[in-house]
């Protein structure tokens, strides 16, 4: 049975916890969030004491920590982690500045700990689908990737102006997504944005529409298209275009119901919260570091992963700045390949 701590009681950290309650290879033994009556509620449902995080890292019973606390600590928490010993579970992102995600990603490779990223999408049943489907070459070589990702609205401006922006915000997923989908490492980017949506977005620095393009070494290319805005739901598309065929991946509706009469054919929007969407994918993944936790042999989202995406949206935004395709080896180090089953 491993034994988990939880950094974090806010709303990413109760999806976690409530989840490790389901899981019967796992036990949430405590927990720690700065903002009391977060800590105090969320304890007593889950029916574990609180700690600090010194005292979870000293603790030789705790195997491993979830991070999902604020952005600004990740990192920082991350290194306590590996010096502790403990296997790490982080939401993304692991830092909003490249340097400083170097950094973490050095201290855990010189580690012997098990540490994962939290790319959630990659867990859902029928993304993971396309990508087994792609490696078993039913498609032939990969040529093509479309990756369409607009929320039905936009966050707060607050939240907007500490997110790090919309490529390292929101796009990050898409970009990891069509790296793990391409099965090779991107060697340019192009983008475009615009602010479309909400003008206090622009005000805060922002954009809230955007188009990228990218291109891998052998030809392979790649585009995202991103919205904060969809009033019909959360949409969430791919399609990917092979040499042998095509295999695309579509929304998930609020229900199944189709009505066929005379006015039309008509069916369900899209679930229109990420949380419903992606609900069954966040228990998949941390099923999968709870696995791995206890001798799993798996594949599972690294903290390289996150750095080559967070070096995408990096590209991304100097494209959008200087209005030209960005080679990635501006940017950073180029020194891991993409982790596929």
């Amino acid at each position: 049975m491993v034994k988990l701590a939880l950094l974090g009681a806010g709303r990413i950290g109760n999806i976690h916890g409530r989840n490790v309650l389901l899981n019967p290879e796992a036990e949430l033994v405590a927990l720690y969030d700065p903002y009391q009556p977060n800590a105090d509620q969320l304890s007593k449902v889950l029916g574990c004491e609180q700690m600090t995080p010194q005292q979870m890292f000293a603790d030789p019973t705790i195997d491993g920590v979830l991070v999902c606390s604020a952005t600004d600590t990740h990192a920082d928490l991350i290194e306590q982690a590996v010096a502790a010993g403990k296997h790490v579970f982080c939401e993304k992102p692991i830092d909003l500045s490249l340097p400083r995600v170097q950094e973490v990603v050095a201290k855990i490779k010189a580690s012997k700990i098990i540490s994962m990223l939290a790319f959630n999408r990659r867990f859902d049943a029928n993304f993971a689908a396309l990508q087994q489907r792609i490696a078993a070459g039913e498609i032939g070589e990969v040529e093509m990737v479309s990756v369409i990702s607009k929320d039905p609205s936009p966050p707060p401006v607050e939240y907007i102006k500490v997110s790090g922006g919309l490529f390292r915000d929101m796009t990050i997923h898409d970009f990891d997504m069509a790296r793990f989908l391409l099965g090779e490492e991107v060697v340019d980017v192009s983008a475009q944005a615009s602010c479309l949506v909400d003008a206090a977005i622009s005000d805060a620095g922002d954009v809230d529409t955007a188009l990228v393009m990218m291109r891998t070494a052998s030809g392979k290319l790649a585009q995202i298209s991103n919205s904060r805005r969809a009033s019909f739901g959360y949409d969430q598309r791919f399609e990917v275009h092979g040499s042998k065929g095509m295999l695309t991946a579509t929304n998930v509706n609020e229900h199944t119901l189709t009505s066929y009469t005379e006015a039309g054919v008509t069916r369900a929007k899209p679930l229109h919260f990420f949380l419903e969407r992606y609900e069954q994918a966040y228990r998949s993944e941390l099923a999968g570091f709870i696995s791995a936790l206890n001798g799993a042999d798996l594949v599972l989202p690294s903290m390289d992963d996150g750095y080559q995406a967070l070096r995408l949206a990096e590209a991304a935004i100097l494209s959008v700045q200087q209005g030209r395709s960005v080679a990635v080896s501006e940017i950073g180090l180029a020194d891991v390949q993409p982790n596929r089953e």
